[in-house]
């Protein structure tokens, strides 16, 4: 009786063992702050990852750069001080190329338009998976800042004229072409503008609604311009290849499931905490200029040549630049079309 007693009691004991066992914490960096649409967002995925894993997986996660700043995070996901975390095409420019298309100036400035796209290319174009995996990374899912708009601090942009001599903030090909306009780009994080603008090293920070009121930039700034130029799309969640590749079938595809929807998720987030946002820097005395449709298109042709310049840098990379460009674009259209005949899957 007490062998068998015992042997049961030791069976039980590995059978609990072997659970606890099951279970996978992964650490998620992330460089932004826990508030705002796409904390929210990431905030969902890590719950729909859990819950699709069947409570297999559960997140650890870094806010606020704990464990890498936004220009340290290819490298820290790749060598696995994170298991994951979210990385911003535009502070590397070379490596991650294929993502930068998502933050190409092609007139689109719907969020979820442009997040379907960008999922849907890489999360099934090859040579795209397979160029991040060449860096020991995998491609789990998208966000975006969703339009570009400019924020500044004793001055203010009404016409494409008021850009030349400012120091700005840019960000990409949108960056680039106030550059091209007379600009004076300063290179900075996103994150680290509230000192820039707050100090005068800035005049004025190209970004995006939400998060121009989630870094609390209203605290520092006179008048916010709105482009209604473009978006920047290229970020989102990649995962060190080797631990992706440790986890079981099951698993790995909670994770691309959950990624998938965070493009709905923040879709319908993003569209109330824009507009939440500029009521936040209206009530705190911004001034809010809409952009005139001429000089709207005068930043549009001076965005175009940076579409040439970055097939040349795909190519460059390996890839066949204008085929990935094709592609996007005829994604773009695909989920126009879908939004104009379905609306958005939040309102269906």
């Amino acid at each position: 009786m007490k062998f068998w007693t015992k042997a049961a009691l030791l069976g039980a004991f590995i059978g609990v063992a072997g659970a606890a066992h099951a279970e996978t914490t992964l650490i998620l960096g992330e460089a932004g702050p826990n508030r705002g649409a796409r904390a929210a967002s990431m905030n969902w995925f890590a719950e729909k990852a859990t819950e699709l894993s069947g409570g297999d997986l559960k997140f650890d996660i870094q806010w606020g750069g704990a464990l890498f700043k936004a220009g340290a995070a290819l490298n820290g996901i790749a060598d696995g001080v994170a298991d994951l975390g979210t990385v911003i095409s535009v502070y590397f420019p070379q490596e991650m190329v294929a993502y930068g298309i998502a933050d190409l100036p092609l007139k689109n400035d719907d969020a979820w338009v442009g997040m379907r796209a960008t999922d849907d290319l890489m999360r099934n174009n090859a040579s795209i998976a397979q160029n991040l995996a060449d860096k020991n990374l995998v491609y789990i899912g998208t966000f975006t800042t969703s339009a570009v708009h400019i924020g500044c601090k004793d001055t203010a942009i009404r016409t494409v004229e008021d850009i030349a001599g400012l120091k700005v903030r840019g960000v990409g090909a949108y960056g680039d072409a106030f550059k091209d306009l007379g600009a004076n780009i300063v290179p900075m994080s996103v994150y680290d503008a509230y000192q820039g603008l707050d100090s005068g090293l800035l005049d004025c920070s190209q970004g995006y609604s939400y998060a121009t009121a989630a870094l609390k930039q209203h605290e520092v700034i006179d008048s916010y311009t709105l482009l209604n130029w473009g978006q920047v799309g290229a970020l989102g969640i990649l995962m060190n290849k080797d631990m992706f590749e440790s986890l079981s079938e099951e698993n790995r595809q909670a994770l691309l499931e959950a990624g998938k929807g965070m493009a709905d998720e923040l879709g319908r987030l993003i569209t109330a905490d824009n507009e939440k946002a500029v009521e936040t820097m209206k009530s705190a005395g911004v001034e809010i200029i809409e952009l005139p449709e001429a000089d709207r298109a005068r930043l549009v042709e001076a965005g175009a040549k940076y579409l040439d310049a970055w097939v040349e840098r795909a190519n460059a990379a390996g890839l066949d630049g204008t085929a990935l460009l094709e592609e996007y674009r005829a994604l773009l259209a695909k989920y126009s079309a879908e939004r104009d005949e379905k609306g958005y899957p939040w309102t269906r």
